[in-house]
């Protein structure tokens, strides 16, 4: 049977409408979040100790991406939503390698659990299984150290903005099709529902 070319495909009205809902459930990003999944104090210390890693100079990254983003934003007259969305990044750089340490770590944690299951007394592991739980636990330390670097980061960009605007930072929510929808008003979502009917 022959389509009504008039007609048109429900499908992509679907995927409009499930990936709205896709970006309302998504959670905004913070600095709770990117601290969530972030090496603790405890870790990094154990990090420096068996790895022999140098110390992330925390202190001078925050005050110098503090002071640099203040200047930059007085310098471009920054507003405070611009503000919010740019430094906003920097939020969520810090997430996205918080996030990848925490999945490395979980891997060499899991590489070395099965290395110890594989061994007993009598034999040794598969052959080259070592170094590779050593390279993972390498990794792991390098990204925990990379990760305190980029939330030192995002520290001092929440502080420059409250520098700047004296608020605290949020992470940029875009408005979504429900909230915009409850602020045209009852009239005018009544005039845009008569063209369902």
């Amino acid at each position: 049977m022959a389509k009504n070319s008039n007609t048109p495909a429900a499908r992509p009205a679907t995927v409009r409408v499930s990936m709205a809902a896709r970006a309302a459930e998504r959670a905004p990003i913070t600095l709770e979040s990117a601290l969530r999944f972030g090496p603790t104090e405890d870790v990094i210390s154990k990090v420096m100790r068996i790895f022999q890693v140098e110390p992330v100079p925390v202190a001078e990254i925050r005050e110098m991406v503090e002071e640099n983003l203040v200047k930059q934003a007085e310098g471009m007259a920054m507003g405070e939503k611009g503000a919010e969305i740019t430094f906003g990044r920097i939020v969520g750089a810090a997430y996205g390698a918080a996030q990848t340490y925490d999945t490395r770590r979980a891997r060499a944690r899991e590489l070395t659990a099965k290395m110890n299951e594989d061994r007993d007394e009598d034999r040794d592991g598969p052959s080259g299984f070592e170094s590779r739980v050593e390279q993972a636990q390498e990794f792991a330390a390098t990204l925990a150290m990379q990760a305190l670097a980029a939330i030192s980061a995002a520290e001092g960009a929440c502080s420059a903005y409250e520098h700047i605007t004296g608020n605290v930072w949020k992470p940029y929510v875009a408005q979504t099709t429900a909230t915009a929808t409850a602020a045209i008003g009852r009239q005018a979502a009544t005039a845009r529902m008569s063209a369902f009917e």
